[in-house]
């Protein structure tokens, strides 16, 4: 049997057999996300139609060829004949070609659209939702789901159209020139279609086996090959237990590997069997004819020429349904994360932040982070069922006030809510009671756009992309100069390093900044925040987990960031706790104190065990450095 033709039984047993009902809402999305190329899929169905046209015609020409050999006509008439037949297959190579760049016209055309609506959708997510989903499984909906949405376009669609052409075509053919042949290759047909789908049922079942443990193997290697990951198998890892686990995995996806091979290959070779045997009988009991008279030799060559273009569209119609429904299930699996309705959403009539100076307000703030089944998807978890746990308070009745160009110090002890309350400032939650204000308006009236030109934080993370000290700087402001780079470097403390780099600006920093020690990554991130000016800062814990050394040098810059901006600091050995206008001790949720660096030490309270806890523990008095002073050592109260 030729080529097309099991390309058209591959596919068919390669389809999932599952049998699920037509979606009609689903059908109308595809309808939708299909409208804008409806042009190119007009053209590629009639394409297919003459494609289709032009493949019954090979088979019919080739059979006057025999009978003008077998009449004795002249030679002009077989090398008409023949050039004809080059002629058609010159034009079917050339629809082919073009058929080809068509289907991948509109499959890539669609898988763009899907792309594009998913990643926009993500991005438009809360924080919660990247803290559940797998990486993986969310990358996943990207590519592989999205190349199965884009085969209902592409091979489906096609397939069904130039088949069902095929098909019709082949068979008025054949009936022309013999209908008992035809009748007696229809009988047959069973034994073509049957073990197709049979076998269809089982390869389906292998490869999503496959699939499952490529993906496991992958999700392994993707863990283990990240800079952090990599640290944690080398500090605590056993190199002959990780090998001897990747073995195993590796040697799952090998045999399931050849136990696919091994059924593909028996599959095949059973239809090429059958199609020996149709064959047989197309000459056989053509010849027969042909020897009596009753049909011409010709005739009996079309036929078995023809027989090739009859089960291949029979068979792969007959599976038609299985690859629509493979299909479907692909847009239903994106559709699903389309359908996930972000928490955070930017109101019609949202204002932009007022100019000039702002103050932050929190008033009577309550906040309880959201549960799984409001962010997130099960299949995304990789879990049966989502947990439904949620609504515990983390926050209860949070009010304070930073006037413009205030520093607001929050301290308290791990787990308070510190960091929730810093946030619920850039909008990464909103709060369920209460109100966050900037500048006297509530933060969800607010644009997203002027809350981030407005708002800066510096975490403890200090996340870089895996790109250039220049991009990773142009995220703040992309249409800043070289000159501007350098003043934002040099205000961050980091202009000196830069230039050592080996490209300078150019230098890629590596996976997170890996490439770059804590303090440098820290200090990379203040300079984005001196670059993009914003008047509102968070520090949350941003010299945490560093060194004496990378402190000092982190908090010049942090000095030179703080500057006439307003800001909300969660303390770790910051020295603008003791410098800042006031201090939140925040515990369970609630301000249990608030008040100067010497007011909570004259009032004895938790500030003041936290504050002697600390020093304390590093053998020092009380009378520490002076407030403000750069680098002084102060009390781990955060």
């Amino acid at each position: 049997m030729e080529t097309t033709a099991w390309t058209q039984l591959h596919s068919v047993m390669n389809a999932q057999s599952e049998r699920r009902p037509f979606a009609r809402a689903t059908l109308r999305r595809i309808a939708a996300f299909a409208r804008p190329h409806r042009a190119g899929i007009a053209r590629f169905v009639l394409l297919g139609v003459v494609t289709a046209l032009l493949a019954v015609a090979t088979p019919v020409l080739a059979g006057r060829v025999v009978d003008a050999i077998v009449a004795g006509h002249d030679s002009g008439t077989v090398v008409r004949l023949s050039l004809l037949i080059a002629l058609v297959a010159l034009a079917e190579a050339g629809l082919g070609i073009l058929g080809r760049r068509l289907s991948a016209t509109l499959g890539e055309g669609l898988i763009l659209d899907l792309r594009t609506a998913v990643f926009d959708h993500v991005q438009r997510m809360p924080v919660a939702f990247f803290t559940r989903t797998r990486t993986g499984a969310l990358v996943s909906r990207l590519n592989n789901d999205v190349i199965g949405a884009q085969r209902a376009f592409a091979n489906t669609l096609s397939g069904v159209v130039s088949n069902l052409v095929t098909l019709l075509l082949t068979l008025a053919v054949m009936l022309t020139l013999s209908w008992q042949i035809t009748l007696l290759a229809l009988a047959l047909l069973p034994v073509f279609v049957l073990p197709a789908r049979r076998m269809g049922s089982r390869m389906a079942r292998m490869q999503r086996e496959a699939a499952a443990l490529n993906a496991a193997m992958g999700t392994r290697m993707t863990e283990r090959f990240s800079a952090p990951g990599a640290t944690l198998v080398k500090l605590f890892g056993r190199p002959e237990e990780e090998s001897a686990e990747f073995t195993a995995r590796a040697a799952q996806v090998r045999d399931i590997g050849v136990r696919t091979a091994t059924a593909q290959s028996v599959f095949i070779t059973s239809l090429t069997l059958v199609s020996a045997l149709a064959l047989a009988l197309v000459y056989g009991l053509g010849g027969w004819f042909a020897l009596r008279g009753t049909l011409e030799p010709g005739a009996v060559v079309s036929l078995a020429l023809l027989l090739t273009r009859l089960y291949a569209p029979l068979t792969a119609l007959a599976g038609a349904r299985v690859e629509v429904m493979s299909a479907i299930v692909s847009f239903e699996r994106v559709f699903e994360v389309l359908d996930l309705e972000p928490l955070i959403t930017e109101k019609p009539d949202a204002r932009e932040v007022p100019d000039g100076p702002v103050a932050v307000e929190f008033d009577d703030v309550r906040f309880s982070y959201p549960s799984a089944d409001q962010v997130s998807l099960a299949s995304l978890e990789e879990v049966a069922a989502l947990d439904t746990r949620g609504g515990t308070e983390v926050l209860r009745g949070i009010s304070f006030r930073a006037e413009p160009g205030q520093t607001v110090a929050l301290v308290g002890s791990s787990g308070a809510g510190k960091s929730t309350i810093a946030q619920l400032l850039p909008r990464l939650y909103d709060v369920d009671a209460g109100a966050v204000r900037i500048g006297g308006v509530d933060v969800r009236d607010l644009t997203s756009a002027s809350l981030r030109a407005t708002l800066g934080m510096v975490t403890q993370d200090g996340h870089l992309f895996h790109d250039t000290v220049r991009a990773n700087l142009l995220l703040a402001r992309p249409d800043a100069g070289d000159e501007e780079l350098w003043d934002a470097l040099g205000r961050a403390r980091l202009a000196d390093v830069v230039r050592s780099l080996p490209d300078g600006l150019d230098t890629v920093v590596g996976e997170r900044g890996y490439r770059l020690s804590g303090g440098e990554r820290q200090r990379m991130t203040i300079a984005r925040l001196l670059l993009a000016r914003q008047r509102v800062v968070i520090l949350d814990e941003a010299t945490a987990h560093l060194d004496n050394t990378s402190e000092a040098a982190v908090q010049e810059a942090l000095t030179e960031a703080l500057e006439g901006r307003t800001a909300v600091v969660i303390a770790h050995r910051l020295s603008t706790v003791r410098a800042a206008d006031q201090i939140l001790v925040v515990e369970s949720g609630r301000i249990v104190e608030r008040g100067t660096h010497d007011e909570l030490l004259a009032a004895r309270g938790r500030y003041a065990e936290l504050h002697r806890t600390q020093f304390a523990s590093r053998g020092e008095a009380t009378g520490a450095a002076a407030p403000g002073t750069v680098g002084a050592e102060v009390p781990t109260v955060g």
